[in-house]
C-alpha cells in the first residue's frame, strides 16, 4: 500500500511552506515517526515524520509547498533491505549537505588528497590509466570517486577546462615550489541564494519595526563583581542540587520581572487605540540558530525559580539548535532579554519584538577602572540598554526600568525583597 505523506498544517492561518532539506534519501527506507524532512514556515523549522515504515519516494525535492500537498509517498508493502539503518541520527540531527567542489580546477585545494592515475587516450568504461603529466594531478577524494563513477581521466578533465586563470598559475606555481609568484586580483564571484519564508519573514518585521514604531534606547552599566563572586562561590553546590550551571540569565530574568512590575507599561504593548498591559511576565530570550535569531518565551517567569529559570533557557537553547522550537513557543512574550555579549558585542541597541514595548541588551563583561567610595577600582562591567517604544513608554520609566534592573543585579540580595534594599524593607520605611 501506498501512504501519502501531506504538509501539516502548522496553524494561525499559514498556507504555504517550505521544504528546508530532506533528511532521508529517495527511494530509501524510513521508520514509523522517523523524521523524513524538515519543513519552513514563516515563523518556525518543523519536522515532517513518517507515519508508516517503508520505501519513500519524494514527490517535491524543495521549495515552497502549499499546506495538504503531497510530499512523498511511503510504500509500505515494500521488503526491509538486509541491514538497513535509519538515515537520520534518531530523528534529531539534520542530515548534513553533501560536500561540494570549488568551480576552480585547484590543483593544491585541500588535505588528505590522493593522485589519480589516467592516461590520455582512455575510454569512459575503462579504468584510467596513469600518464607522465596526469599522475603528479592532485585530486580531492570527492572529485575521484565522481571521475571513477564517470569513467573519465585527469586528461579528459584538463582537455575539457575552457580556460586556465592566474589561479590555477598561482596555484600551480605555489605546490611546485617555485618562486612566489606576482600576486595577481582574485577572482570575482557572487554566488546567490533565495531567502527562507522564515529569513524573509523577518526582514520583514524588523522593516516595520523601524517604520511603525517610535523606538528609542537609553543605556546604563552594571557592576558585576557580586553575582560574578555568587556564581564563584556558590556553582558547585547549585549544580549538584539542580542539575544545571548557575548561569546571568537566571539573574537577568529575576531582575527583568522585578522592574516590570514596579514599571507595568514597559511590560505593556498598543493594540490599536488601546493599551494592554498584562499581569503576568513571559519573558522572551533570544537565541542563536542554525536557522537565524529566534525567541522562545519562558512563561510566567515570575513565578520561576532561579534553577527552573536556567533549565527552561537551556532546553530552548537546545531546541534551537536542533531546530526543534514550535509555534507555541514563539509565540506571546510580553519583554526580550537578548545577549549580544556572548559574540563579543560590548555595546548595540536591540530592536523591539513586536508587539512588544521594550527589549533589554546585555553585553560583554569587561575589566574596567571605576569609581568606588572614592577610589579607583577594577571592576568587571557591563553596558546594559533598554530600547523601548516611545508611544506609551516615556523617559521616567524607560530609565527608571533600567536603573531598578541595574540595582538589583549590584545587589542580588534585593531580588528576595521585590526590589527594595534589605535595610528598609526591615526598618519598614
Amino acid at each position: 500500500m501506498e501512504v501519502e505523506i501531506r504538509i501539516p498544517s502548522p496553524g494561525e492561518s499559514i498556507t504555504e511552506l517550505e521544504i528546508a532539506s530532506w533528511l532521508v534519501d529517495d527511494n530509501s527506507w524510513v521508520e514509523k515517526d522517523q523524521e523524513i524532512a524538515e519543513v519552513e514556515s514563516e515563523k518556525a523549522t518543523l519536522p515532517l515524520l513518517a507515519s508508516h515504515s517503508g520505501v519513500v519516494s519524494i514527490k517535491v525535492q524543495s521549495g515552497a509547498i502549499k499546506v495538504g500537498e503531497v510530499a512523498c509517498t511511503i510504500d509500505t508493502e515494500a521488503q526491509k533491505p538486509e541491514g538497513a539503518e535509519i538515515t537520520n541520527d534518531n530523528a534529531t540531527e539534520p542530515k548534513p549537505e553533501p560536500q561540494s567542489e570549488p568551480q576552480h580546477n585547484d590543483p593544491s585545494a585541500g588535505s588528505g588528497q590522493s593522485k589519480l592515475n589516467a592516461s590520455p587516450g582512455s575510454e569512459h568504461h575503462h579504468k584510467p590509466q596513469p600518464s607522465s603529466q596526469s599522475s603528479q594531478v592532485k585530486v580531492t577524494p570527492l572529485a575521484r570517486k565522481l571521475m571513477d563513477e564517470q569513467g573519465v581521466s585527469v586528461d579528459d578533465i584538463i582537455k575539457g577546462l575552457k580556460k586556465i586563470t592566474t589561479h590555477e598559475v598561482n596555484a600551480a606555481l605555489g605546490a611546485g615550489g617555485f618562486a612566489e609568484p606576482k600576486q595577481e586580483p582574485a577572482e570575482r564571484a557572487e554566488e546567490r541564494t533565495t531567502m527562507s519564508q522564515l529569513r524573509r519573514k523577518l526582514s520583514q518585521r524588523l522593516v516595520a519595526v523601524k517604520n511603525e514604531t517610535a523606538m528609542l534606547t537609553t543605556f546604563n552599566e552594571v557592576d558585576m563583581n557580586r553575582i560574578m563572586a555568587m556564581r564563584k562561590a556558590y556553582q558547585k553546590d547549585f549544580q549538584e542540587k539542580h542539575g544545571v550551571k548557575l548561569g546571568f540569565m537566571s539573574f537577568f530574568t529575576k531582575a527583568v520581572v522585578e522592574a516590570l512590575k514596579q514599571h507595568p507599561l514597559v511590560n505593556s504593548q498598543i493594540d490599536g487605540d488601546e493599551i494592554i498591559t498584562p499581569n503576568y511576565y513571559d519573558i522572551g530570550i533570544a537565541v542563536q540558530t542554525p536557522k537565524g535569531l529566534m525567541v522562545p518565551v519562558l512563561r510566567n517567569a515570575e513565578s520561576l525559580t532561579m534553577a527552573q529559570i536556567e533549565k527552561g533557557i537551556l532546553d530552548l537553547a537546545e531546541k534551537g539548535r536542533k531546530g526543534r522550537i514550535g509555534l507555541e513557543e514563539l509565540t506571546g512574550g510580553t519583554f526580550t532579554i537578548t545577549n549580544g555579549g556572548i559574540f563579543g558585542s560590548m555595546l548595540s541597541t536591540p530592536i523591539l519584538n513586536p508587539p512588544q514595548s521594550g527589549i533589554l541588551g546585555m553585553h560583554n563583561i569587561i575589566e574596567r577602572p571605576v569609581a568606588v567610595n572614592g577610589k579607583v577600582e577594577i571592576r568587571p562591567m557591563m553596558y546594559i540598554a533598554l530600547s523601548y517604544d516611545h508611544r506609551i513608554i516615556d523617559g521616567k520609566d524607560s530609565v527608571g526600568f533600567l536603573v531598578k534592573v541595574k540595582a538589583m543585579l549590584e545587589n542580588p540580595e534585593r531580588l528576595l525583597a521585590a526590589g527594595v534594599s534589605p535595610d528598609r524593607l526591615l526598618l519598614d520605611i
